[in-house]
């Protein structure tokens, strides 16, 4: 069978969580299946680097279009179709398409799409009015519906979807994510801890938060609970906030420029992907306050470090963390500050979401399809 891929995500060397989605799971994708051919289609007119699996079975679709004009073509005139350009291209016939993330695209063939989240449709006063237009520009509902079937990454999206766009249960799968094997316990005497220390000015101590800095992200309660922490239990344990900048990030700066405890509050802007790990193994506890998330990979990799973490009681969060975090009130300053002196000396019980099952199962949904049946996809 031959199955398309939508690479677009990893057109970007700063790699998000959809980014991550989409390279750990091709990675163990590829590695388990070597009967099918894939067709990995991504557009740039300019040269981009993208990550190169090297396997007989996986072919690069490249295509030089301006992205402005092939994302408004495709939404106003629903043309080209993806597929029916590989297919011209490389004389070749696309039988299945899989969209990792969602985005612009107009397909004649059939499609599996992966649902991250729903926070643009539950909380849009966290976005921009440009990326909520984008949203209203995409139709993420019609994608939906049109899709031969949904993955989920956690039951808590696959609820969220069935409530807000009606969808049957039977077309939605949930199949958890994985974290890739470079988040884990490491050596006292790594070196790697002192280069890292120094490339981002590292405190001795510190509690530890890291995503994008965003609304969504609840960083302003997480600055003011440490603030009443300090007022209450003064201690030597800063503060380090680790992220690009999102929408509304200068917020976040002024609340630290005219918090009393600024020098001990600690902005490193994004980290590089190989300096992660360094830096949970390094935190005393790591903290992930947000309002939503669909599955919440920082928090799951601090684990997978052995490193304490303090999560939200929200979303998903609790399906995927289990009883290896400790929980609070994201909405409530003082049960944050609260859970900051909490003792959270223990490491935490490892955590199990291997990226070689994620694929397997993706892998199993991708042969059960059958070109001529409408129907569903079953699990």
């Amino acid at each position: 069978m031959n199955i398309a891929i939508d690479i677009r995500s990893l057109m970007h060397p700063n790699r998000t969580g959809v980014g991550e989605y989409t390279h750990e799971l091709l990675s163990a994708l590829f590695t388990l299946d070597q009967k099918n051919q894939y067709w990995l289609f991504y557009n740039s007119a300019k040269s981009v680097n993208v990550p190169k699996f090297n396997f007989p079975n996986v072919h690069y679709a490249k295509f030089s279009y301006p992205n402005k004009l092939l994302n408004f073509s495709l939404k106003i005139f629903n043309y080209p179709k993806i597929d029916k350009l590989i297919q011209h291209k490389f004389k070749t016939t696309i039988d299945l398409f899989f969209f990792p993330n969602l985005i612009f695209f107009a397909v004649a063939c059939p499609y599996i799409i992966t649902c991250h989240d729903l926070s643009f449709e539950l909380f849009p006063s966290f976005y921009s009015l440009k990326r909520r237009l984008w949203h209203w520009f995409i139709n993420p509902s019609k994608l939906y519906h049109r899709a031969r079937s949904i993955i989920s990454v956690s039951h808590h999206t696959c609820s969220d979807l069935i409530k807000t766009y009606h969808l049957p249960a039977a077309k939605i799968i949930t199949i958890h994510s994985g974290i890739s094997t470079v988040y884990k316990k490491l050596d006292l005497t790594d070196p790697g801890k002192d280069r890292v220390r120094q490339k981002y000015s590292l405190p001795s101590k510190f509690f530890l938060f890291l995503g994008t800095l965003e609304p969504r992200k609840n960083i302003e309660t997480l600055i003011l609970a440490y603030n009443r922490n300090q007022d209450i239990h003064p201690s030597s344990t800063e503060l380090v906030i680790a992220g690009a900048p999102g929408w509304k990030y200068k917020t976040i700066y002024r609340l630290i420029e005219h918090s009393k405890y600024s020098s001990k509050i600690h902005l490193i802007n994004f980290v590089a992907q190989a300096d992660k790990v360094y830096l949970y193994n390094m935190a005393q506890v790591f903290i992930f306050p947000s309002f939503y998330e669909g599955f919440g990979f920082p928090p799951l990799e601090a684990l997978a470090s052995g490193t304490p973490v303090i999560a939200s009681h929200v979303s998903s969060l609790p399906e995927i963390l289990g009883q290896n975090a400790s929980y609070i009130d994201p909405y409530n300053v003082q049960d944050l500050a609260d859970g900051l002196n909490s003792s959270l000396t223990e490491s935490p019980k490892a955590v199990d979401f291997p990226w070689p099952t994620t694929a397997a199962r993706v892998l199993t949904l991708f042969n059960n399809f059958n070109p001529i049946d409408n129907n569903l996809f079953r699990p």
